[in-house]
Parts: structure tokens; C-alpha cells; sequence
């Protein structure tokens, strides 16, 4: 008869205990677009029905209370997040460089996060600072004034199609393998290929961005020699839907991600998704995608079951979860930490700047394109640079990040200002000829005639129709392009005002970077915003909405 010492006998049991023999569930949670929002903020709900909900949502508070409370139904919930943890981040964060918001990230224990554009928004320098630590930042007024000691990311950013040019070697790791219940989950990141036409062009020099899906497939033997069993997409592209954020199996997923998804290697069953701003949980060639909206008003919970032996995935499940403050009990360190951070704020983004009529003033577009806070923004621009000669200004609308809201008195406060304005840009002016603006004018709808949220917002006194059934290339409408009632010739040079982001020939727009007789100001749009808003005040509503002149300047015809 064999007998079994004790100490054999405990080896075996061990070794069956972290050897699963069934399937496994693991449970994720899944994050993005956070852009250091450490506080709750706007948020509207679409329901299944079609009628909207106008909340306050997100915030760090709520996300870690709702963590604290899933963690508790499983300890070994896996957090991952798709990119623009930082950057475009209101004042809060933003004052000190992002580094209370990559604190957030730690506390809330995030395992791996696919880097974001909006990470390179400081450059190749600031995004390795953010991961390693340290107070060598591009940011030196910022940079660990917070605490003397940054120490970085606990986290792992992961970018598998950010290549170093000059070695050929990835600037980030790829990928990086959890194991979870003894399952080894393989997490791979990348970001949207078109990167370079999202950041300043300086930041990124030198670097390469690859097409998503070969970067995800290509890392796929690496990630299987390194024992992975089940394989996560962490994605920051995106797409749009008409159908509400809670609702599973939507079927209508259009944009960028859609052409990627297909693209991934079908043993890939989730892909977790970014930078569109928008919750979704979407089938897409039989993969389950999802995204969660940004600033943590939603977050995506995730439920597979994986069998150990095959890495087969079965009963995937995915929901959307609105994060209302107070909905689960707050986690008393979190709360603890957003509290220091607005009392070493307090001062800076208390300051009052000006009274301003009709607020909130709204980032979105009409149907034409145009939107109040942007005209607002364009103004602000032009009336800081008329002095220098401009005639006219442009401003990206995904520059304009957030409503301009104000206090109960309707006065706004630098806080409140900043989260409009957060990137720091400056602003250039340049010369372009009519046929430049024109031409710059006709790239607008990369996506189509139904999406406006590309269209540039214009200074008062410049004015244009476009037709969406002309066909693309042609949309405006001939003779409507107009400088304060004169029609614009194609000959004509006009001097311009914009940020050093387009004046680049970024977001899609090269003939800014074809500009003549460039004269780079190196004052901060943010600044000019706030002149312009203490230089209205009291003007009256108009004014503070866009200008004098009511007449829409861009109109859609068809």
C-alpha cells in the first residue's frame, strides 16, 4: 500500500488548488477616457427608449466606491483601463501636472491601461515620466509640486504599435500576462494609428504608430510562448451608435474600430475600447466591443468564463454601469485624497473671472457644425490677435473639451474656464490664401456629412454654406465663403489666428502647416479666453454666446 507523507500529500493538494480543472470566471472592469475628470461632471444618458437623462456622473470618488463594492463579490477583479487616463484634464489634475490623477489610478489598484494620444500630449518624455516617475518634466512649474517625489505609475501602459523609429523597438511594452484564478490572462495595447494627427508633432518625433490590428496580431505568439491562456484587446480607437450605452448586443457600431475589430485575430473574443467618448457593448464579427463613455461615467463590467486547458471563453458577458455619487459606500481613503487635492486647488480654482450670460454655454454642434462655446472660443482668439493683424480665427472643436458652466451668480470661476481650454496651446498666426482656406475648409467630414464634430468653429465676421449633397471635395457652396460680408478670392492672403495643435497641420488639416510669414505669439489660448470673457462682461448675452452679429456662420444646405 503507498502511503503519502503529510508534506507530500499538502504538494499535491497545492498543486491541484493552482491547477483550475473547469472553467474559470474571471471578472474585469474596464475604464477610459478618464482625463484626470477627479471629480463628478456632466453627464446625459441615453436610455434604450430614446429619451435622454441629464446627470452628474464619474469622478474618482464614485468609481473607487463601485470598485470597493465589486471587490468584495470577487477580490481578484481585474481593472483595466483603454487610454487618455491623463491630458485635456481640468484644473484639478492638470495644476499638478496629472499626477494626483495617475495616484487615483494606483489607488484604485488599475493593472494595465493601453496608452492613449492624449498620453503623448507632453510628448515621448512626459509619457515615460507618468510610467517611471521622477521630476524631469516637460511641465517644470507642475511637476512634483504636488508631493517632492513623483514616484509613477504602478500600472503598466501598454503600446504595441508605438515604435521607436531610429531602433525599431517598441517605445513601451506591448503587452503584459495577469493570472487570475490561476488563469494567465494576456492583455495587449495599442493606440489609434492616427496619432500623429492628433498631438503636436514636436512631442512625438521620432516615433512611429503602426496599424492597430497587425500590432495586436504580430504580439499574439509572444504573449502564447509567455503561457497566456485567454487574450484581451485593449484598444484606445472607437467608434459610434445610436443605441443607448446600457443596452448589450447593439448591432449598429460605426467608425474607425468596426474596420479594426475585424482585422484582430478571431481567437480574440473582447475588445475593450477608447477615445470616441461613447458607451457601448457592440457584437462586431462575432467579437464582444465595448467602450465606456469617458471621465468614469460609466464603467464596463466584464464576466467570462475561460477553460483552463483550451483558453476557450463561453458565457461573456458585458454591461455598462452609470457612476452616480453615492449609489455604493465611498472608499474612505479616496475620498480622503480628492479632498487634499481641491484644498491644495482651492485658491487657483476659486478665482473668479467674469460674469457671463446664458451659461452653460455648450461645446456641442448644431446640424450646421458650428457650436456656441466654440464661436465663443474662435472670438476669443481673433480679439486677443486682432492687434497683430489677424482677420480671422480657427478653433478645433476637440479642443473645446468642456461646457462652460458658472456659479449660481453666473460668475465663472479660472476652474471653470480651464476645464474649456486645458491643453496649454498657444496661439500662431499665419498667413494662408483663399484657396488654403477653402481647401482646409473641404476637409471637415472625414466620417461624413452626419458627423459634425470635426467642423471647425470660425471667428465672427467669417461666414461659408456647404451642401452635403455636393460630392466630397466640393461641399462648399460656390461664392459663400465670406470675410465680413465680402466674398473671399482664392488669391487673397489672409492673416490668420489658430493654436500651435493645427498650426502644425495636425487633426487632418495640412495647409495650416503650409502657412507663410508664421509668427508663434507663445501666449496661451486659455489666457486670451479669459481676457476675452472679463473684456465682455456685462456686454450682454450675445456677446458672451458668440458675438454681436446673430446670423449663423456655417450653414448646412440639404
Amino acid at each position: 500500500m503507498i502511503r503519502l507523507s503529510t508534506l507530500t500529500l499538502a504538494l499535491v493538494l497545492a498543486g491541484c488548488a493552482s491547477a483550475p480543472q473547469g472553467p474559470v470566471t474571471i471578472n474585469l472592469v474596464s475604464l477610459n477616457d478618464f482625463h484626470g475628470n477627479l471629480e463628478p461632471s456632466r453627464y446625459t444618458l441615453k436610455h434604450a427608449d430614446g429619451k435622454e437623462e441629464v446627470m452628474r456622473a464619474g469622478g474618482a470618488e464614485a468609481v473607487a466606491a463601485a470598485l470597493q463594492a465589486w471587490r468584495k463579490e470577487d477580490k481578484d477583479l481585474l481593472l483595466v483601463s483603454t487610454g487618455d487616463i491623463v491630458g485635456a484634464s481640468p484644473a484639478l489634475s492638470s495644476l499638478w501636472a496629472d499626477e494626483p490623477t495617475i495616484e487615483v489610478m494606483n489607488m484604485l489598484n488599475l493593472h494595465a491601461s493601453a496608452v492613449g494620444n492624449h498620453e503623448f500630449d507632453g510628448g515621448r518624455k512626459e509619457l515615460l515620466r507618468q510610467q517611471n516617475g521622477g521630476c524631469d518634466s516637460p511641465h517644470p512649474t507642475r511637476a512634483c509640486k504636488f508631493t517632492p517625489n513623483f514616484g509613477g505609475a504602478k500600472f503598466t501602459y501598454l503600446g504595441a504599435n508605438v515604435i521607436d523609429a531610429a531602433t525599431g523597438k517598441p517605445v513601451i511594452p506591448g503587452f503584459k500576462i495577469e493570472e487570475v484564478k490561476g488563469i494567465k490572462v494576456g492583455l495587449v495595447g495599442v493606440v489609434l494609428k492616427d496619432t500623429p494627427n492628433m498631438v503636436v508633432a514636436s512631442g512625438i518625433a521620432g516615433l512611429q504608430f503602426g496599424d492597430e490590428a497587425e500590432a495586436i496580431n504580430a504580439a499574439l505568439p509572444a504573449m502564447r510562448a509567455a503561457g497566456a491562456q485567454v487574450i484581451v484587446a485593449l484598444v484606445h480607437q472607437g467608434g459610434r451608435t445610436v443605441e443607448s450605452p446600457l443596452q448589450p448586443g447593439c448591432s449598429q457600431l460605426k467608425g474607425d474600430i468596426v474596420d479594426v475589430v475585424k482585422k484582430i485575430d478571431p481567437s480574440i473574443k473582447l475588445v475593450l475600447t477608447g477615445h470616441s467618448h461613447q458607451g457601448y457593448l457592440c457584437d462586431v464579427d462575432g467579437r464582444t466591443v465595448t467602450q465606456a463613455d469617458t471621465a468614469g461615467h460609466l464603467l464596463t463590467r466584464v464576466s467570462m468564463q475561460v477553460e483552463p486547458k483550451t483558453g476557450a471563453v463561453s458565457n461573456l458577458k458585458v454591461n455598462n454601469v452609470v457612476m452616480k455619487p453615492g449609489e455604493y459606500p465611498a472608499d474612505p481613503k479616496m475620498v480622503a485624497f480628492v479632498a487634499q487635492v481641491k484644498e491644495r486647488s482651492k485658491e487657483a480654482l476659486g478665482r473668479p473671472i467674469a460674469r457671463v450670460a446664458g451659461t452653460p454655454l455648450l461645446r456641442e454642434p448644431n446640424k450646421s457644425g458650428q457650436s456656441v462655446l466654440g464661436s465663443l472660443v474662435a472670438d476669443a482668439a481673433l480679439d486677443s490677435t486682432r492687434h497683430m493683424g489677424a482677420q480671422l480665427a480657427f478653433m478645433n472643436s476637440g479642443g473645446v473639451r468642456r461646457d462652460l458652466e458658472a456659479g449660481p451668480d453666473g460668475m465663472v470661476s479660472f476652474g471653470q474656464t480651464q476645464v474649456v481650454l486645458p491643453f496649454g496651446n498657444t496661439t500662431v498666426l499665419m498667413n494662408l490664401t483663399g484657396a488654403q482656406i477653402r481647401r482646409l475648409l473641404e476637409r471637415q467630414w472625414p466620417n461624413g456629412v452626419d458627423e459634425v464634430r470635426s467642423v471647425l468653429q470660425v471667428s465672427e465676421g467669417f461666414s461659408y454654406a456647404w451642401d452635403a449633397k455636393r460630392p466630397e471635395g466640393s461641399r462648399i457652396v460656390p461664392g459663400s465663403l465670406k470675410l465680413n460680408g465680402k466674398p473671399m478670392e482664392d488669391g487673397a492672403t489672409y492673416r490668420i489666428a489658430t493654436n500651435n495643435f493645427l498650426a502644425e497641420g495636425s487633426d487632418g488639416y495640412p495647409e495650416f502647416g503650409q502657412g507663410t510669414d508664421r509668427n508663434a505669439t507663445g501666449m496661451l489660448d486659455l489666457d486670451g479666453f479669459i481676457a476675452y470673457l472679463k473684456k465682455i462682461e456685462g456686454q450682454g448675452a450675445a456677446m458672451a454666446q458668440g458675438g454681436s452679429n446673430p446670423a449663423p456662420r456655417i450653414v448646412k444646405v440639404n
